[in-house]
């Protein structure tokens, strides 16, 4: 007969025992959740970028005599191809919306573990000061970026990249800066906030996820030859890097942001000054 008074042991070799199937589970349950989350993002495009540079080196033109045009239009009739424009936007942001329910937290911070949110004692302008940090990262990578695009381009390993393809119409402009939101907040928050925070609960090292981040980040821009492969891994190390240091995602997303603003809106001024070097190949 077991003594109700006497102390109870703990219950180490059972509790040992469930412990870890558990801890297994929720390893491979985040697992499959990187994978779905990939999958219906921007892993799903690596995977047609890559299908799509082995096309591009199979054809008989020459790489650098090719063109990948980015943001066309969607229908002759302007108020139809406004409309395909802004469900592009908005339905372009479920994949952002499906990371911020994962990782949303009960407590405040709400987006904390996405690099978002005014986190205890942060100071009510810490929104304008991690802005300016976007801008100078901005200025940091775009620069050398441009060099870079026309460097690879003149030695044949990058295609000629139209950003903008939409006809004139008062709308283009504000929606070019809504499409170039919609890839600062689908890509920082994603192939960083996100995989930075599962790579973390998974027990991959800091390293090896900032490696991992931005060789997905050169990946699905493939389609853009070896050049922007190569330009948007180093974006990514150096993004990763800021990351890590900071723990903030708004500076990476404002960045981005002004990146794909100024390649976007500025394409046509770029076209008119200096047709030469930006102007597609007649093909």
């Amino acid at each position: 007969m077991i003594d109700p008074t006497a102390p109870r042991q703990p219950e180490v070799g059972l509790r040992d025992e469930n412990r870890t199937p558990l801890r297994a589970a929720l390893r491979s349950r985040l697992r499959w959740e990187i994978v779905v989350v990939l999958s219906l993002s921007l892993g799903a495009s690596a995977v047609y970028a890559v299908v799509a540079i082995v096309e591009r080196l199979s054809r008989d033109t020459a790489l650098a005599e090719q063109t990948a045009t980015l943001n066309t239009s969607a229908s002759e009739r302007p108020w139809f191809d406004l409309v395909y424009q802004l469900l592009s936007f908005g339905f372009g942001l479920a994949p952002v919306a499906l990371v911020v329910f994962l990782l949303w937290r009960a407590r405040r911070p709400h987006l904390g573990a996405l690099g978002l949110g005014a986190p205890p004692g942060g100071g009510r302008w810490r929104w304008l000061r991690e802005s300016g940090g976007g801008v100078l990262l901005a200025a940091t990578i775009g620069i050398p970026g441009l060099a870079f695009y026309l460097f690879a381009k003149g030695i044949g390993i990058n295609v000629t990249v139209v950003p903008a393809a939409l006809d004139a119409y008062w709308w283009t402009v504000p929606v070019l800066v809504l499409q170039a939101l919609k890839a600062a907040l689908l890509e920082e928050l994603i192939v960083v906030g996100y995989l930075f925070d599962r790579f973390r609960r998974l027990g991959v090292g800091p390293l090896a996820t900032i490696v991992t981040s931005a060789l997905l980040r050169g990946s699905y821009h493939l389609y853009q030859g070896f050049g922007g492969f190569l330009g948007n891994v180093v974006m990514g190390l150096v993004f990763g890097w800021a990351y890590r240091r900071w723990g903030r995602a708004l500076p990476l997303v404002v960045a981005h942001w002004i990146l794909d603003i100024v390649s976007f809106a500025g394409y046509a001024l770029a076209m008119a000054w200096w047709p030469q070097l930006f102007g597609s190949p007649a093909i």
